[in-house]
């Protein structure tokens, strides 16, 4: 099914309801793989960080990864788990290509971390309560590259080349209750969610959770069903969606596309399906199998995980300040509103903006330029703010220069331009392009004179007590010194000059 052959998403919320599942992946940042001691360092050759366990070589055995539990014990007290006093992993069988075992170790039904909840606050504040189902551990694939296709997937491919490096790599994958009663608001409570959680696993540091290296990915399940009836409808479930855009499209996508199927009379396929990002489409990929068809059972070669009830209250005590406790401080620190926090929070500038403060900006002044000039370029260049050229402590240095009068707004927009171009830092650019305010009050003055004379008639009228006329005046001095005149003095010359006081 095309875009094109979609009911619109209007139609489609006025006969059916929504049920979400959200299933997100995220690898944690070990120096070592899950189960064995090989290195996670991104960038390494091809099948070089592998060894026989992680290869899944006759007589090799697997241990534990204690910092990989830690981890997932704090996502886990994180999102108001239950943390279990004994569970064990167990192998999850399917023809894994990109798994040299041809198993995943994983948990199934006695998961580390289980029944928790995480509120996200959508754009308009209201907060909408995800259940946690579980949070569990396991390890990562390896990474297949398709060569010959047009696509890049297997389809048309003429070969496939394999890399090991990922595999066993420690996961953690938590997955939602069923979400229910977002309504219309579907697409957008699954991007908050996945936000809010990303920023989550970040305070806690145990993963950089960056989605468009793969880092953390989140699986889209949607099922609609009639409205005003109980009984969830057939699922399909969109794989490795890998940006908070994404996640909204692929859950706004589905929903019209279940619409279009139901609505004709068909029947939806409970399968896998791909997320496109060129049109914001899914594609079929494969018929969904029921957890039985992967014949779980307890892995034979690990002793099971009991983390003691003092080492798990430890955990508890130590966790930093979550995301959403953090934001509502800083609002109140920032003397701003909830709406003009959660424009922040949108626009990923939360980090930025304190990095800016803490490199010495003024708070009000970093909000400026990071909402403001900075926000404008992301949008423009189609970029996170983060992937900006520019540091939190090259703006910093900026609002300090428009702070002692060396620079104006323009003259920091131009510099802010240099930075972004690669000229350099902010002084370098400045020095560069001769962008220093003029305050010089005899060149200032000759401006001034220059100015006057050019435009007796306005001078005339300011003289006769038409002070606002100024600002023309004030115009052609700023003309006259390409933008970098200090228009505020400008202004108290001219006055001063024709003897009008301001």
């Amino acid at each position: 099914m095309t875009v094109t052959d979609l009911v619109s998403y209007e139609d489609a919320l006025a006969a059916y309801d929504p049920v979400m599942g959200l299933e997100v992946h995220v690898e944690l940042g070990t120096k070592t793989k899950m189960f064995c001691g090989c290195s996670t360092t991104l960038g390494a050759d091809a099948n070089s960080q592998t060894c026989p366990t992680c290869l899944g070589l006759p007589g090799s055995l697997p241990v534990v990864n204690a910092t990989g539990v830690e981890s997932a014990i704090k996502i886990g007290l994180a999102l108001n788990c239950s943390i279990a006093e004994w569970c064990r992993f167990a192998r999850k069988n399917y023809f894994y290509p990109d798994m040299p075992k041809n198993f995943q170790t994983s948990q199934y039904d006695e998961p580390i971390a289980f029944d928790g909840y995480l509120d996200v606050q959508l754009e308009d504040g209201e907060v909408f309560r995800v259940e946690i189902e579980r949070a569990h551990m396991e390890e990562d694939t390896g990474k297949s590259t398709h060569v010959g296709g047009a696509t890049g997937r297997i389809h048309g491919a003429r070969h496939s080349l394999l890399d090991y490096n990922r595999a066993g790599i420690p996961l953690i994958e938590i997955v939602t209750k069923p979400i229910e009663g977002a309504g219309e608001r579907a697409p957008e409570v699954a991007k908050a969610y996945v936000a809010e959680l990303r920023e989550l696993i970040k305070a806690l540091d145990v993963s950089e959770a960056r989605m468009e290296q793969g880092q953390m990915r989140c699986d889209v399940n949607l099922s609609l069903r009639p409205n005003g009836t109980e009984k969830f409808g057939t699922r399909s479930e969109t794989k490795n969606v890998n940006s908070l855009r994404s996640v909204e499209r692929a859950v706004r996508f589905e929903v019209q596309r279940h619409a279009a199927v139901l609505s004709s009379g068909g029947t939806i396929v409970q399968e896998t399906r791909h997320f496109h990002e060129e049109d914001g489409s899914t594609t079929s990929g494969r018929i969904k199998e029921e957890a039985e068809d992967y014949r779980y059972f307890p892995e034979p070669d690990l002793v099971p995980v009991a983390p003691s009830r003092e080492w798990v209250e430890e955990l508890r005590a130590a966790l930093p300040e979550l995301p959403r406790v953090r934001r509502n401080r800083l609002r109140e620190e920032w003397g701003i509103s909830e709406h003009d926090m959660q424009s922040i929070l949108n626009a990923g500038a939360v980090d930025l903006i304190v990095a800016t403060v803490e490199a010495g900006a003024d708070a009000a002044a970093a909000r400026k330029w990071w909402m403001g000039e900075l926000a404008r370029r992301a949008n423009e260049d189609g970029v996170e703010l983060a992937a900006l050229p520019i540091t939190p402590a090259q703006v910093a240095r900026v609002t300090a220069l428009v702070a002692d009068g060396s620079l104006n707004d323009k003259l920091a927009r131009q510099t802010i331009e240099g930075v972004l171009a690669g000229e350099g830092d902010p002084d370098t650019v400045v020095d560069k392009r001769g962008l220093k305010v003029v305050s010089d009050e005899g060149a200032l003055g000759t401006a001034v004179d220059e100015a006057i004379a050019a435009n007796a008639a306005i001078a005339d009228k300011i003289r006769g007590g038409k002070v606002a006329a100024a600002g023309a005046l004030v115009g052609a001095v700023m003309k006259a010194t390409r933008g970098q005149a200090d228009a505020a003095r400008v202004r108290e010359l001219i006055l001063e000059k024709l003897g009008v006081e301001g």
